[in-house]
């Protein structure tokens, strides 16, 4: 099979993909259970279809296609990413994933090869978390990490809790913990992506092997003072929650920079209430993202970030709130999977290197409980999470090339 020819099919499928979003003419926005991610899903499963592959959609909505092998009891070869995006971001981030491990399959089948374990591509719901403020939905539940207490717990910006929205997509909340696999079903985890960074693209590598994901922790952080009128209440008699979350904020990058090993910490969102000009804020709230290859760097931010909240509301007798939405410890990758694909560069004469990924993937929640491995592809400059987000199709074609030979090998083991 020719790269050429494989290029074309992926082009085809990432250019259909691109009319399933809620914002046309403006990036790609297919939130998890809307209807975007329902005919994204339907797309996905034809092209399983096509190729003969056995198709299923679980409680999640996650959506797999099986590739069955010799002893379908083996643990299989899963390859995938997700299909859900952010608001207004880019048409590759993690849908691009799924049509590799779709074309993988594709090339298996066209080779004739008769596999000893299963192959599966899988297209996971909802690993952005940008609905919810969570992240890793489908992947989670694939690993028995979710159950139907959870889907209740966390709402959208709407007030719509993920039971909610699952029951209005058609699933069943109650049966989520139907969607774990056995302990033993997988064997191994693959997962190409876009970069989502400058580093490939600036050094003209075509591609990068990732040896480590960063571990995460997000917070969601209420901060409570009282209203009051901005012009008649002196300072000293105030209770101002901007003026004590700001102190907070203001130094959360620099214990970050403090680090200096690439731990990185942001404050993304901010909502004051009620949010008039004229008036002392009663409330605010604010995210924080940690992210680091050390986790004792996240945790030690974390901490500050409390004891400043203590120390801040204190001042001026206000409280606060604080509510972990997501931790996950950094992932090492499997060093014996990242050999096989560097010798597959150097026999096909592509040029890589290894690198870190300071973005999460389905491969980090994955990652902590079996052996997973993620092929990066360069991101034209950088950019991701945003409309002009772009990877050359070529580049995705080579991308599938070195996994699918990584397959080859894992599935005659």
């Amino acid at each position: 099979m020719v790269i050429e020819e494989i290029t074309g099919r992926i082009a085809r499928d990432l250019e259909h993909l691109k009319q399933y979003t809620a914002t046309p003419g403006n990036g790609c926005t297919r939130l998890p259970f809307s209807k975007e991610a329902r005919q994204a899903v339907e797309y996905l499963k034809e092209l399983m279809h096509e190729i003969d592959l056995e198709v299923s959609e679980d409680a999640a909505g996650n959506v797999f296609g099986l590739l069955k092998g010799e002893d379908p009891d083996a643990p299989c070869v899963m390859m995938g990413s997700h299909y859900d995006s952010v608001s207004n971001g880019g048409d590759y981030d993690g849908i691009a994933g799924v049509i590799c491990a779709i074309e993988v399959a594709r090339l298996l089948r066209e080779k004739g090869i008769k596999p000893k374990r299963s192959f599966v591509a899988a297209g996971f719901n909802d690993e952005e978390g940008m609905r919810f403020g969570t992240g890793y939905f489908g992947s989670g539940a694939m690993l028995g990490h979710r159950d139907v207490e959870y889907t209740k717990k966390f709402c959208d910006k709407d007030g719509i809790s993920i039971y909610e929205a699952m029951k209005e997509y058609g699933l069943v909340p109650e049966n989520i913990e139907e969607a774990a696999w056995e302990e033993g079903r997988i064997g191994s985890f693959l997962e190409v992506h876009i970069e989502q960074g400058p580093v490939l693209d600036a050094e003209g590598v075509e591609l990068g092997l990732v040896d480590c994901i960063v571990g995460i922790q997000r917070y969601m952080v209420t901060v409570n003072g009282r209203a009051d009128h901005a012009g008649t209440t002196p300072m000293d008699m105030r209770m101002d929650a901007v003026d004590a979350a700001a102190k907070v904020i203001s130094k959360i990058a620099d214990w970050a920079r403090e680090k200096a090993d690439g731990t990185v910490a942001t404050v993304g969102y901010i909502n004051t209430v009620p949010g008039g000009m004229n008036i002392v804020a009663e409330k605010v709230e604010f995210t924080v993202d940690i992210r680091s290859r050390n986790n004792d760097n996240i945790n030690d931010i974390a901490a500050r970030i409390k004891k400043a909240l203590e120390r801040e509301v204190a001042e001026y007798g206000g409280s606060y709130e604080i509510e972990n939405k997501l931790t996950i410890t950094p992932v090492e990758l499997s060093a014996e999977m990242l050999d096989i694909m560097e010798a597959e560069c150097k026999e096909l004469g592509y040029s890589y290197r290894r690198m870190l990924s300071g973005a999460g993937h389905d491969a980090l929640e994955i990652g902590q409980n079996l052996p997973a491995v993620m092929l990066f592809l360069p991101s034209k400059e950088g950019r991701s999470h945003c409309p002009v987000e772009f990877t050359k199709y070529s580049d995705f074609a080579k991308g599938t090339v070195i996994m699918q030979k990584l397959a080859e090998k894992l599935l005659d083991k």
